[in-house]
């Protein structure tokens, strides 16, 4: 296997953007650090800092309007009813909660004089960012980390001479948004505040600092550390979200992690993380590549080829989710946990139309799998309120969410924007990846811990769905995210009877309650109904481009370069489309790429991410190198963060998720190894990867072609696996050969768990 080195990233000079600084992370507290030696800033996040309480925003006038709506949209009459959906079937009030910042640490030297640069840098295996600089010919390093296990930020402040360190401490930044930042004590300072509803979350922030050697005092709203040789500080922070005295808990977890030394404090959260990082890795040959991180990026937008970029980018992604995503918090947001702004673009809430799904896209196949619990817990929360607003603004059961959610778990719709506002499939697509953990895991507890979730979000839609004219069974009224159509007559609108989208997701849907009430061995009598619904469904059909089309309709798009490519739904994230198994609408999978790539689409980072998880799926390599170059080359910021723009850490996972594609496909039921492999990647290896059946993955190739691979099932499993040759051979731990069957180019083995097999040439 070769030896990855793509864990850093690091710079020869401070950012003077958010976007360029480096993010730290537990899941529930974030940081963003800028590296600036004087005058340090470090940006603070906690994911339960949002601007309300929970509210009803279910629109009363929906339900005695519906079928208003449905004829109008049978009649072609457009206009008339988006108007009507305007007024009756928005949210009341339009918005829901929105995300908001903490505030800022900051960190002055106020003795010492003209700085001299070395780096900083953000070791990504670690979780631990480090800043090194010199005042007056003293060298300086802060080293910063937020534990899991202590949740609480770590800062230690070193410098080559004894009694160098003189620098004020304070907690400040949120507009007029908080009550107090004064130091309670000559250590410790309290920050405290909420978010402008008098329901609002509130928190508080306390920070307290050590040092070793001079002495620590208060200095205004500072804390101020005079002649000190290292100073730590601890920063804690809660909100009424989880605790009702959130003060008091802030304060205690300073406390407890007090009680252990700096060292300590970095082993237990060395330990934590790197026990997550490891579980999974990637190397690529000619991966060695020390130049700061800004420099390779710019190198390799100029044509130059650097294969440790992409590792790393693919390793960063890891990060952010193990830095973003743990249980206990919440789900990550459009940003991950990382906002500066106290009104952020489309509010940094759960944008459920694909953002929130890309996030996690990655979860299962990277072996983190355990970092989708957030999101598990966060579809729970929403099920009470989705039962409401399907009830009153359709009269069906089941429950239904729209395009955004909150922290609440609010399912009404939300904004006044036609293209995205009215459409209920987002409680839908999420509980997707509930099916798609067990087809990883085959576990059957969770299964049937989750059954009633998955059987409830199906029961919305044995309710909602109607015939149309053909005899179809489709939603209405709903959208094509986030596109418009045009009409045979030259009507334009967004509102339709039946997106291809939303009969993709609801046929995956049912599958997934039918096959789990099989596997469970429950319900028969509700699967055959959903079997008999399903069959009624659209299916993916060849428009008059060649393409697959987005509308029950074959309409025009209004924009045919349009960042959503919702009707191909079905070739990524589902597999109803696969080469394989269905060629001529892959083909035609390949011409709505092209049409929308030669249009100007995938200008968006997510959408350029969800480009390169289409074109592994076809198996088309080099679409993969060149979308993936696209990526960092378009919409990459400095620190590596994903660029909409502004930034959107939607396309970090989506983009890494489709590397991974391009190195192991499990759908289908059939193992594939490295099946759009770059020619630019001829050599290299992973470890840890996951495929769907409970089975582990290595492997290592050289010159594009397959070397060895070993598979680690962890539950007895028969897997069918694509032959990398017609002399393939599986090889069980101790030199038996396992009876396979082969099938053309498949072979298929019966596999046990705890066993390794070594798959060879």
């Amino acid at each position: 296997m070769y030896k990855t080195t793509a864990s850093r990233l690091w710079y020869d000079k401070p950012a003077d953007d958010w976007n360029k600084a480096l993010p730290v992370g537990n899941g529930r507290i974030g940081a963003m650090i800028f590296g600036e030696p004087v005058s340090e800033k470090i940006m603070l996040n906690e994911d339960s800092i949002w601007s309300g309480g929970p509210r009803e925003r279910n629109n009363p006038s929906a339900f005695e309007n519906l079928q208003k709506v449905r004829q109008l949209l049978f009649d072609e009459k457009i206009a008339e009813a988006e108007s009507i959906v305007f007024d009756a079937f928005c949210g009341t009030p339009v918005n829901q909660r929105h995300y908001m910042p903490l505030g800022e640490l900051d960190i002055i030297h106020f003795k010492g004089g003209t700085p001299s640069y070395i780096s900083r840098s953000l070791d990504i295996s670690t979780g631990i960012s480090d800043c090194k600089y010199s005042l007056d010919g003293i060298a300086y390093k802060r080293e910063m980390f937020i534990s899991y296990p202590d949740q609480v930020a770590v800062i230690r402040i070193t410098a080559t001479q004894k009694g160098a360190i003189n620098v004020r401490l304070r907690i400040d930044g949120r507009d007029d948004y908080f009550d107090d930042n004064s130091p309670i004590s000559d250590n410790m300072i309290m920050f405290t505040g909420g978010c402008g509803s008098e329901d609002g979350i509130k928190f508080s922030a306390c920070i307290s600092a050590s040092s070793v050697g001079g002495n620590i005092r208060r200095y205004g709203s500072f804390l101020s550390c005079e002649d000190c040789d290292e100073v730590t500080v601890i920063l804690g922070v809660q909100t009424s979200y989880r605790f009702a005295d959130y003060k008091t808990k802030s304060v205690q977890d300073v406390e407890l992690a007090q009680r252990y030394t700096y060292d300590e404090l970095k082993q237990r959260h060395i330990s934590d993380f790197s026990d997550l990082y490891g579980r999974a890795a990637l190397c690529l040959e000619d991966e060695d590549n020390d130049l700061p991180t800004d420099v390779r990026l710019k190198n390799f937008a100029d044509g130059g080829q650097d294969n440790g970029l992409i590792v790393l980018y693919w390793n960063f992604a890891r990060y952010l989710m193990i830095s973003g995503s743990r249980e206990g918090t919440l789900p990550m947001n459009l940003q991950g946990i990382w906002n500066k702004d106290m009104w952020p673009a489309w509010g940094c809430k759960f944008t459920i139309n694909i953002n929130t799904e890309m996030n996690y896209w990655g979860a299962e196949t990277a072996n983190l799998a355990a970092l989708s619990r957030p999101l598990f817990d966060h579809i729970e929360k929403m099920r009470p309120n989705g039962r409401i607003t399907a009830k009153k603004m359709y009269g069906c059961g089941g429950f239904v969410c729209h395009h955004n959610t909150d922290i609440w778990g609010d399912t009404a719709p939300q904004d006044l924007w036609m293209p995205g506002t009215q459409w209920p499939m987002g409680a839908a697509w999420l509980c997707l990846h509930l099916w798609e953990h067990y087809k990883f895991s085959l576990d059957k507890d969770f299964l049937r811990e989750k059954y009633p979730t998955l059987k409830e979000a199906a029961e919305f839609f044995e309710d909602f769905l109607i015939e149309d004219k053909y005899g179809r069974l489709v939603t209405c009224p709903s959208v094509s995210p986030e596109n418009s159509y045009m009409t045979a007559s030259g009507a334009q609108g967004a509102l339709c009877i039946g997106p291809s989208m939303d009969s993709q997701i609801i046929y995956e849907l049912f599958t997934a309650v039918i096959e789990a009430a099989d596997i469970l061995d429950i319900d028969r009598e509700h699967s055959q109904k959903l079997r008999e619904m399903r069959g009624k469904l659209p299916q993916p059909e060849i428009g008059k481009y060649g393409q697959i089309k987005e509308w029950a309709e074959d309409y025009d798009e209004v924009e045919p370069g349009h960042r959503h490519v919702s009707q191909l739904f079905a070739l990524y994230p589902a597999d109803i489309i696969s080469l394989r198994n269905t060629p001529e609408l892959a083909a035609a999978a390949r011409a709505t790429l092209e049409r929308r790539l030669s249009h100007g689409g995938g200008h968006t980072g997510w959408s350029r991410a969800w480009m390169i998880n289409f074109w592994a799926r076809l198996a088309d390599a080099q679409k993969v190198e060149e979308n993936v170059r696209a990526l960092l080359t378009n919409s990459t910021s400095e620190n590596l963060f994903d660029m909409h723009p502004p930034f959107q850490i939607d396309g970090n996972f989506g983009g890494a998720a489709g590397i991974t594609e391009a190195l192991l496909q499990s759908h289908s039921g059939i193992i594939q190894l490295l099946p759009a492999l770059p020619k630019q990647w001829k050599s290299g290896s992973f470890k840890g990867l996951r495929a769907r059946g409970a089975v582990e993955i290595d492997c290592e190739w050289a010159d594009g072609r397959l070397k060895r691979a070993l598979l680690r099932p962890q539950k007895d499993v028969t897997v069918k696996i694509v032959m990398p040759s017609l002399t393939a051979k599986l090889v069980e731990s101790g030199g038996k050969m396992t009876d396979t069957l082969i099938d053309g180019d498949i072979m298929s083995a019966e596999l046990t768990a705890g066993y390794i097999y070594e798959l060879i040439p």
